[in-house]
């Protein structure tokens, strides 16, 4: 693979699942994954010194998508979050805690709509049922980090995991495999 090949390969979604400490856990040892940062997305200001301001709790994955497509991205993701909760993951409720999926790349976007609309129909399908997937997929307007404190926080402070909706066995599912 040339350079060029590898640059274009490396790409940016910010995913929300719920709390982002056990989404940034779990992402962060997903094989393809590079790095993750966790923050929040499409809030108005660029602090996380205010008040709720319309973010979402969110993870930026930097991937690459010759080891990892984004469709396997997401199918990972779906391991950890309930794709029908509106505003809720595990006892995390409120509407940071939404799901979403988030890009300035509209390619990405149009691949996470499509993904998301097969993974719908065939649940649907297999369910026998009508229900929609509540996850937001929109264009990343606004990112920002969150503190330094919540950065890695269940690698430096496993402790914390008591706080996570994602069960043990699935936060680490993949840890070994990068």
């Amino acid at each position: 693979m040339t350079e060029k090949e590898q640059l274009e390969s490396i790409k940016t979604i910010h995913l929300a699942g719920g709390c982002l400490w056990g989404v940034q856990e779990f992402l962060k040892h997903i094989p393809g994954v590079i790095d993750t940062q966790a923050g929040r997305a499409n809030g108005f200001t660029q602090s996380t010194k205010t008040d709720y301001d319309g973010f979402a709790e969110c993870v930026k994955t930097i991937f690459d998508s010759s080891l990892v497509s984004l469709e396997d991205l997401i199918h990972y993701f779906l391991e950890i979050i309930d794709p029908y909760s509106v505003n809720k993951q595990g006892n995390d409720i409120g509407e940071k805690y939404r799901t979403g999926i988030y890009s300035t790349d509209k390619n990405l976007l149009l691949k996470a709509k499509q993904c998301i609309k097969t993974i719908e129909q065939t649940l649907n399908d297999k369910n026998k049922t009508t229900k929609k997937v509540a996850i937001e997929i929109l264009p990343l307007t606004n990112f920002v980090p969150s503190d330094t404190e919540h950065q890695d926080r269940l690698t430096l402070h496993p402790s914390d995991y008591s706080y996570c909706h994602i069960p043990l066995d699935l936060l680490y599912k993949y840890k070994n495999s990068n």
